[in-house]
């Protein structure tokens, strides 16, 4: 009760909240990821007076900016993070509807339940996941990739071959760079600027966002693109919460999901939201109302992303593993606050786990005023006339891609890649393969060749270990499954 009562003092309850208003606002804004908002919290928290606040900051932070990267999703089709990448599908499809306000507060509510579930697991069985985590190689983390990859066929809205032709051309991306192995220049045509390949970022805000922009201004601004932000229909929290309810399920499988994802290093919450979108499409009675603003489009993969915050803690703090880059610069932070992690944490330094535990789900809790709050600024804002919002998006996009590495050329990256985004979607292909391509890419080729190397060239080990062949089997039943489901489906219709 004493680290309880010490949390709701006014010195550590006050720069709490002010850190996650300041991760609302890094969320929201395209190219101001939640890792760079983590980043830029570190150093404030070390002036405060104690451990607790600096946590409390750090955390809050992190769960805020995740969720507050869908409201430039929903409204706008730009991702604010790239956790939030799913939510341009049903929720701006809702948003185009009028409906925006409603499926953000669904995003608002299932963010804080998943996190909550996501910390409870955390709190429960974090030895347990940590260790079924470290026992995966580069053989598993293939497969997983590979899976990971597969959702790209679900998320092409039933054009299943434009999809994989998206994702194979984000993994072609990919290869720009340094060789993952032998460190030679691939496809970098003397540009030095292209050896640490592509920005992921500037490469997002283009496909999405400038995408948009040029969309929008070849069609003159019409009335029916005004629907995203000015015709919201007043559908209440009420109205959301009985949504919740009628897909609690959903959110449930989706949080459980997100967290053991969240909880493999280097999956993240981005993989974890669309592997929870994919799932609950294969899932679904309607799946195939999915990418035409489906509500469960909307629940699984906002349950999913803040839950995976939560699983990253989990190798985290038992074996000092990162889970993803944020979870990385909390443990230097925690380093510098002398607090060690791994499994002696919890019988070394009871008090301080058991802290973090209680201000991560308490964090859970503010998300809820912090986040309504964040809606109804950035709604108010966003009412402004289409043509101004768009100026605005595109002088942020600017700024987003140049401020990640202080380079124009990431700025070119971002044009380019804007043209790319309106000429693939003018011919129906779909984005998000293409993005997840580009986040998979390097994990596949990566732990194909490393694991090539370890087997001396033989593909038996990727086939015969007992996860692998899990995975293996999970990937033909995701593949296999939509056919029989059609399948028995016809089959009653016949016999009417």
């Amino acid at each position: 009760m004493s680290v309880l009562s010490e949390l709701f003092q006014l010195h550590v309850l006050l720069p709490w909240l002010l850190g996650m208003l300041f991760g609302i606002f890094v969320g929201a804004t395209p190219g101001l990821t939640a890792t760079m908002a983590v980043a830029l919290i570190v150093p404030v928290s070390f002036y405060m007076p104690d451990p607790n606040t600096g946590l409390a900051m750090i955390i809050g932070v992190s769960f805020t900016a995740i969720f507050a990267g869908d409201i430039p999703a929903t409204y706008l089709r730009i991702p604010g993070t790239p956790a939030s990448a799913a939510a341009t599908l049903d929720g701006h499809q809702l948003a185009k509807q009028g409906r925006g306000r409603f499926a953000l507060l669904i995003d608002l509510f299932c963010s804080s339940i998943g996190g909550l579930v996501g910390v409870t697991l955390l709190i429960l069985i974090a030895p347990q996941l940590a260790r079924f985590a470290l026992k995966f190689s580069n053989f598993e983390y293939f497969w997983l990739a590979i899976f990971g990859l597969s959702m790209s066929a679900v998320v092409s809205s039933g054009n299943t071959r434009r999809g994989l032709l998206a994702a194979a051309f984000g993994m072609l991306l990919a290869t720009i760079g340094l060789d993952v192995v032998s460190g030679a220049q691939r496809f970098t045509f003397s540009n030095p600027e292209l050896m640490g390949g592509l920005g992921f970022i500037p490469v997002m805000i283009g496909l999405f966002g400038v995408s948009e922009v040029i969309r929008s201004v070849l069609s003159g601004f019409k009335a029916e693109d005004s629907n995203t932000t000015n015709s919201d229909k007043g559908d209440s929290a009420l109205h959301s919460l009985v949504a919740i309810w009628k897909h609690k399920f959903t959110v449930i499988k989706s949080s459980m999901a997100g967290t053991i994802i969240g909880a493999l290093p280097g999956a993240g919450a981005d993989i974890a939201a669309w592997a929870a979108y994919g799932l609950e499409q294969r899932t679904s009675k309607k799946g195939a109302n999915f990418g035409k603003g489906e509500v469960a489009g909307v629940v699984a993969p906002t349950s999913a992303n803040n839950a995976a915050v939560s699983g990253a803690w989990i190798p985290a703090l038992v074996f000092g593993i990162p889970g993803d880059a944020v979870t990385a610069i909390v443990l230097g932070a925690l380093m510098m606050y002398e607090i060690k992690p791994g499994p002696l944490i919890f019988e070394q330094n009871p008090e301080q786990i058991n802290a973090i535990f209680l201000i991560a789900l308490i964090t859970q809790l503010l998300l809820i005023p912090c986040g309504y709050l964040g809606l109804k600024t950035f709604g108010w804002l966003l009412k402004l006339p289409r043509s101004m919002i768009m100026v605005a998006v595109l002088v942020f996009s600017v700024v987003g891609s140049f401020s990640l590495r202080n380079s124009i050329f990431d700025v070119y990256v971002m044009a380019i890649f804007g043209l790319v985004g309106y000429f693939l979607e003018a011919k129906r292909v779909p984005l998000a393969p293409l993005i997840l391509g580009l986040i998979l890419g390097p994990m596949v080729e990566e732990n194909f060749r490393t694991g090539l190397i370890k087997s001396e060239g033989s593909l038996l080990p990727f086939l015969n270990r007992p996860i692998c062949a899990f995975l293996v089997l999970l990937l033909i039943v995701a593949f296999i499954s939509p056919l029989l489901l059609k399948r028995i489906r016809r089959k009653p219709a016949k016999l009417v």
